[in-house]
């Protein structure tokens, strides 16, 4: 599911495009689960993936693995590729939410844990929905506000 490609400057790693999308749709189904039993633990296990997601990047997270060995080689199609930062940005926002999430729970204020799962959730959505990644846009975003122009 990755490919590496180097560059003097920085070494990239390029994605399945797909892969992201499938993920968003697993994903979307845990946080609606979660949201729906207001289940502490299952937020807590899409936090997990969350965390691998941002730390190692969205090709290493068990949707990754799953996209990877079990739908990928179905599809025929030849895969377009993404850079990773984006996606990987997108699961730390993904995991912030998850964890103000899990602070509600805990702290037994129920209103933070459904806004904050809810906000992750349609953020799932719209990726596994309409292939539009709100943290990937946020990323871009952010590079182009902080990157100096010559």
């Amino acid at each position: 599911m990755s490919e590496v490609l180097e560059n003097k400057e920085v070494q990239k790693i390029y994605i399945d495009a797909r892969g992201p999308r499938f993920s968003a749709t697993i994903t979307t189904i845990i946080l609606a689960t979660a949201l729906v039993t207001h289940n502490v633990w299952v937020l807590a296990a899409q936090g997990l993936v969350f965390l691998i997601g941002a730390t190692r990047g969205p090709q290493f997270t068990p949707y990754g693995f799953l996209f990877k060995n079990v739908v990928k080689p179905r599809l025929k199609k030849i895969a377009p590729t993404e850079d990773v930062r984006p996606p990987k940005f997108a699961q730390s926002v993904g995991l912030a939410f998850a964890f103000l999430g899990i602070f509600g729970a805990v702290a037994d204020r129920s209103l933070i844990f459904t806004v904050a799962t809810g906000f992750a959730l349609a953020a799932a959505f719209l990726n596994a929905t309409f292939n539009y990644c709100l943290g990937c846009e946020m990323y871009l975003l952010l590079v182009r506000t902080t990157t100096r122009r010559k």
